[in-house]
């Protein structure tokens, strides 16, 4: 008899079909995204359910006044305060301390970080478990720019960009090989921010960045490869947002440009 199949060790460890008897915590940081909302956490327990997994969504709502909070309370009443946490902050306070700010109320040993606005499809998840799993990688990081995963993993298909314009893609091409040659960070896609960590990796790596907005993505990258943290990447669709408007402006990219400086004189 295995001793692990035993009734006992079932009920410390949970019963799971899977096998997996770990949890993972989403932080889902908001604005604006009344209507995303609904769509993202109903694909979400969709992944996990299908996937026997447990899980949480920390939805981190920055005062929204489209009515997100509202949204996400209902969501709470339908799929359990358990499974829905909503942890508002008092205003528009920036991407990377959502994450902090998140972090703080997750239970599970993994965190996943991913855009409420559907750009980020929850169907790759599973993907990224079992590249973690494989490999007990510290961080799964999704990329745009790979055709397969690394290493190889069975049943990714090519990574792309699907609804930007020809600019965009351009900028985000720019940026990626503008860090790249800076930084040599070791991955494909480093603005990416659909990503799978260890949540004490996570905590360490969160408690030593400095940057905050669209550059905390790319700094955490850069501390994790600086820190010897193992990462693997999986290939990603991105879908630009279904509903809203894009939070990325001229503010942003050249807070980027300044970032990518600041990190390779001073990591």
């Amino acid at each position: 008899m295995n001793p692990y199949e035993s009734s006992a060790a079932r009920t410390m460890q949970g019963s799971f079909a899977s096998g997996n008897t770990h949890k993972y915590s989403v932080i889902l940081p908001t604005y604006n995204e009344r209507k995303n909302l609904p769509i993202i956490v109903w694909l979400l327990n969709k992944v996990f359910q299908e996937n026997a997994l447990t899980w949480e969504i920390i939805i981190v709502d920055d005062n929204s006044p489209d009515g997100t909070q509202d949204v996400a309370t209902q969501l709470a009443s339908v799929y359990g305060e358990d499974k829905i946490v909503l942890k508002p902050r008092a205003g528009k306070l920036g991407l990377g301390t959502a994450y902090i700010h998140g972090l703080d109320f997750c239970t599970g040993d993994f965190v996943i970080i991913m855009d409420a606005d559907f750009s980020h499809h929850p169907k790759f998840i599973p993907q990224f478990i079992r590249l973690q799993q494989a490999h007990n990688f510290d961080i799964v990081t999704g990329t745009r720019y790979r055709a397969t995963a690394k290493p190889a993993l069975d049943g990714t298909v090519p990574g792309g960009v699907y609804g930007w314009d020809l600019k965009r893609k351009f900028v985000s091409r720019g940026a990626n090989f503008l860090a790249d040659t800076v930084l040599s960070p070791g991955v494909s896609d480093l603005t990416g921010s659909f990503r799978l960590y260890k949540k004490s990796v996570l905590q360490h790596i969160i408690t030593l960045t400095i940057s905050r907005g669209y550059v905390f993505q790319m700094e955490m990258m850069v501390r994790a490869k600086a820190l010897g943290y193992s990462v693997g990447e999986v290939p990603i669709t991105f879908v630009d947002r279904i509903f809203g408007e894009s939070k990325l402006g001229a503010d942003e990219i050249v807070q980027y440009a300044k970032g990518v400086w600041t990190l390779f004189t001073s990591v």
